[in-house]
């Protein structure tokens, strides 16, 4: 059977002829009178649940039911109703149903027209049943009725009544299908059982769940899981309510903007004034000024066009005014002019960047050759060189130079190929590549382009940034270079490219082909110092508020920060200490203890603390097995002191001070060439099985790997064998191969310097590292003597003493 009922139903109200929809009191009160019988006719119910006191009603159409229905309106008019546990069971026994029901009174009975019949039956009492008697022509069953528990909590019994009235009517204000005849209908019911009853009948939980209702004796327990439902539904309804009001708002400011818009178009239509035809009118008269092609200017008027035909209400509008916009701002053909002058650049170079010759150089040629030829390309340069020595400030002092614009674009970290490339303009929230903005910001085609940390680009799942970097820096192609947003090639073959490099080794190698690599070494001392009065502190003066006269740093107190407080190559740790020194020298002139501040190099403890680091110097009267290298670091070059111990054993060789492979099999083929020319250096037969070697390289905390100790470790462990201490104030570098020979090695500028910093006198290096000597500024090489070797034969000779064998 079918309920057509619903949460607070008021369906039996569509019928005139029907009974009204009205509250009565609960059974124990109304049917004081009423008898039953313990055998009843049963009808099953689907999808609802009767409750005692409540009125539904029911549309019969099963066989069963029917005659059950007929058979208890010819008697007293009273049936036993239960609820099925599957609403899908066609023909349901006793075992598809609960067990516990409400007996109700057939209150009318009409005929449809379709042969079923509707019932409207009011609950009186609750039963169990007993027995089942019969299932055919109807079911049939003993029953005996069941009482409410009352409760004897009875101040919070009735405060959970109120509470269940209160939520009651909440739901019904929040619920706009529940008519408000409802809220009346809930005024008026004064019994609190069948409250609960009307409550549960109405409530929108489960069949489950209400059978429990049904079923629950003890008032309270009752009243106290209806209490839980009704809060759940509450809650519910509350974020319903919630979420729809936002929702309505939303629509009315919608429709409120569009109105107004609308209003304010009619009124500037009567008023001569449109927004957007003038904004149409600002492009075509900036696009008439515009330098461009005949192919850009097509391309521009097809856009226009599009634009002009569209709605200015649609989001793609505002897509297409930022591209045409796009297209008036760059700078199509519009060039700065280059300041030809040699000697004026060249003084602008020096002013700002003390060394650096080689890119200068590289600069005053190609403005040379532009000056005699009128047109050239630019050349892509890429400036490889520790931190801190000036890569890009470099690239500020040439744009100055040439009075070209400057742009810097950071590589940095950049994973992504459309950051070059650009998105194309269909995707929301599409913008050109980074090349492109830059050159739109500097309102030029031919700035100075800084390529920042180039070496440091991403590749990921994104693309490959530096593989789109070919078609920008190759001279061949860049003339037409393609952005995908901008959707037309642009002209990047008058960019002055200058990429900025700390290592090789992470570019990849057709970019790297596509450069023009200049390496820039590290400054040593002598430039520093340089550096530092002619540039450091001049700009620390300006930036700390003082004059040049109120503070006296001399050369000493200078160099002794530079040794005592850094280790770099370039010179920003450098601008650092100067800092803290002018920072105190600020201090003293503001409170007015001094007119001039003068710093002494026993000052600069207490100002910058405890040095940092020790310049190693040479330690007279080495040992013998003790040698001296030369290391090549990213701060500059170094010192390296290797030590070796011979010992009774059985042959086995050690090396420690966290070594690199590299430098491991450079000692192990030492020990090779050594063990080959054992006899021609009076080394006995079965030494090295009698012997343990070890070899071991000082501040075993910082790794180290290289062939360039090469010939440093074969000239200590000679020493070692042989007793003979080293040539006093010698250091060495060079890479050893298995047959003696000795080859060429990197970083001699640093090395050199190194040496020269600890007090070494002697430089031993391969002949083919003399044109890397000649190099230095002789200023640098003052003091020094230097031996060239093409063998191990002659760095043992000149080292050792030990004649050429």
């Amino acid at each position: 059977m079918n309920s057509r009922t619903g949460l607070f139903s008021t369906a039996i109200m569509e019928d005139a002829e029907m009974l009204p929809f009205v509250a009565v009191s609960d059974e124990e009160e109304s049917g004081k009178d009423e008898t039953f019988g313990e055998v009843m006719p049963v009808m099953p119910l689907k999808n609802t649940i009767l409750f005692p006191g409540v009125i539904i009603p029911i549309t019969v159409g099963r066989d069963k039911s029917m005659k059950a229905i007929t058979r208890s309106n010819e008697q007293d008019k009273f049936i036993a109703v239960l609820t099925q546990k599957d609403s899908r069971t066609e023909n349901p026994g006793f075992a598809d149903l609960y067990q516990t029901g409400t007996v109700a009174r057939i209150v009318k009975m009409l005929k449809m027209p379709d042969g079923s019949q509707t019932v409207i039956l009011q609950g009186r009492k609750r039963f169990t049943v007993d027995q089942a008697l019969r299932e055919e022509p109807y079911l049939e069953a003993k029953i005996s009725l069941r009482a409410y528990q009352a409760s004897e909590r009875k101040l919070e019994y009735d405060a959970m009544i109120k509470a269940i009235q209160e939520q009651s009517r909440r739901i019904v204000e929040l619920s706009p299908q529940i008519p408000n005849e409802a809220q009346l209908l809930l005024r008026n019911i004064d019994n609190d059982r069948f409250l609960l009853n009307f409550i549960s009948s109405n409530i929108n939980i489960s069949i489950e769940q209400k059978q429990a209702l049904l079923e629950n004796d003890d008032l309270f327990k009752k009243a106290e899981s209806l209490l839980v439902h009704l809060s759940h539904e509450l809650k519910l309804l509350e974020v319903k309510d919630q979420i729809e009001s936002k929702v309505r708002g939303d629509l009315e400011k919608q429709q409120r903007d569009y109105y107004l818009n609308q209003q304010l178009k009619t009124i500037q239509e009567e008023l001569g004034q449109d927004p957007h035809e003038q904004d149409l009118l600002d492009l075509q008269e900036k696009a008439s000024k515009k330098k461009w092609n005949k192919n850009v200017q097509e391309h521009f008027d097809r856009e226009l066009g599009k634009l002009q035909r569209m709605n200015p209400q649609v989001a793609e509008y505002s897509v297409q005014m930022n591209y045409l916009e796009m297209l008036i701002d760059l700078p199509w053909n519009e060039y700065t002019k280059d300041q030809y002058d040699i000697h004026k650049i060249r003084k602008v170079l020096d002013k700002d960047h003390y060394g650096l010759e080689k890119v200068k150089e590289r600069i005053i040629e190609h403005l040379a050759v532009l000056k005699l030829k009128g047109d050239m390309k630019a050349p892509i340069l890429c400036l490889v060189g520790p931190p801190g020595v000036g890569k890009t400030s470099l690239g500020k002092s040439i744009a100055k130079a040439l009075n070209r614009k400057f742009v810097r674009m950071s590589l940095g970290g950049l994973h992504d190929e459309s950051e070059i490339r650009g998105h194309r303009k269909t995707y929301i929230g599409a913008m050109p590549g980074r090349i492109i903005q830059s050159i739109r910001k500097s309102k030029s085609s031919n700035p100075v382009f800084i390529l920042d940390e180039i070496d440091k680009i991403g590749k990921d799942f994104r693309g490959d940034p530096s593989s789109a970097l070919l078609e920008v820096l190759d001279p061949e192609q860049n003339s037409t270079f393609h952005d995908n947003y901008l959707e037309l090639e642009y002209d990047l073959s008058k960019v002055l490219f200058i990429a900025t490099s700390n290592s090789l080794s992470g570019i990849q190698p057709a970019l790297l082909d596509r450069m023009e690599i200049i390496e820039i070494q590290g400054y040593s001392l002598e430039e520093k110092l340089e550096i530092a009065q002619k540039h450091l502190i001049p700009a620390l003066l300006e930036e700390h508020g003082l004059k040049a006269r109120q503070i006296k740093l001399t050369r000493e107190v200078v160099t002794k920060v530079i040794e005592d407080y850094t280790r770099e190559s370039g010179v920003r740790s450098l601008g650092r200490q100067l800092a803290s020194l002018m920072r105190r020298a600020a201090l003293e002139v503001a409170m007015n203890k001094v007119k001039q501040v003068s710093f002494h190099t026993d000052q600069v403890k207490e100002i910058l603390g405890v040095p940092r680091f020790s310049s190693d110097q040479y330690q007279e009267n080495l040992p013998a097995g003790v040698a001296i290298g030369l290391a090549w670091t990213r701060v500059g070059g170094d010192i390296l002191y290797i030590e070796t111990s011979i010992s009774k054993g059985k042959g086995k060789m050690t090396l420690t001070g966290n070594l690199g492979d590299v430098m491991k099999e450079s000692a192990s083929t030492a020990i090779s060439f050594i063990r080959s020319h054992a006899a021609e250096l009076n080394i006995e037969e079965d030494f090295f099985e009698n012997h343990d070697i070890h070899i071991h390289v000082p501040e075993g905390a910082i790794p180290k790997d290289g062939p360039s100790a090469g010939i440093t470790m074969l000239s200590a462990v000679t020493s070692s064998i042989i007793g003979k201490p080293m040539k006093p104030f010698m250091a060495m570098t060079g890479e050893i191969t298995l047959r003696g020979r000795v080859l060429p090695v990197g970083g001699i500028k640093e090395k050199v310097l190194a040496a020269k910093r600890a007090g070494l006198k002697t430089i031993m290096l391969c002949v083919e590292n003399k044109p890397h000597v000649e190099e230095i500024p002789a200023e640098h090489l003052k003091g020094l003597e230097f031996i060239y070797v093409r063998d191990m034969h002659e760095v043992l000779s000149h080292a050792l003493g030990v004649s050429k064998f």
